[in-house]
């Protein structure tokens, strides 16, 4: 099992940029696809960003299309941490993010039911 504590959260204008970390415990963090997710005011939540495990030392991403050239996702396994760096950001970002891990056999997954921890969210704000 692994618990997840994201952080990095708050309020910035738009065309700002927040970086939001998810540290993890256990020791077997590199074994699990990551994922970033948010969850809008009245919406459902919804793929943000991926990153598979490490083969050779590379990594695959995958990102929802509104994020796409503007979030970068990246993981430190040596350091248990997933991170999502989020420029050029718009009001539309406004949401709780939520990091999460799955044991899943592929290279990423994109839907929330296939992740099996999640951390418990923090609070992103974009002014216009």
């Amino acid at each position: 099992q692994v618990q997840l504590v994201e952080s990095g959260g708050g309020l910035v204008q738009a065309g700002g940029f927040l970086s939001l970390s998810c540290a993890a415990s256990g020791r077997t963090f590199s074994s699990y696809i990551m994922g970033w997710f948010r969850q809008a005011p009245g919406k459902e939540r919804e793929f943000v960003a991926a990153i598979s495990r490490s083969s050779d030392r590379a990594y695959y991403s995958d990102y929802a299309n509104s994020v796409k050239g503007r979030f970068t996702i990246s993981r430190d396994d040596a350091k248990n941490t997933v991170y999502l760096l989020m420029n050029s950001l718009k009001p539309e970002d406004t949401a709780v993010y939520y990091c999460a891990a799955s044991v899943a056999r592929s290279i990423v997954v994109l839907t929330p039911q296939e992740y099996d921890y999640w951390g418990q969210g923090t609070q992103v704000t974009v002014s216009s």
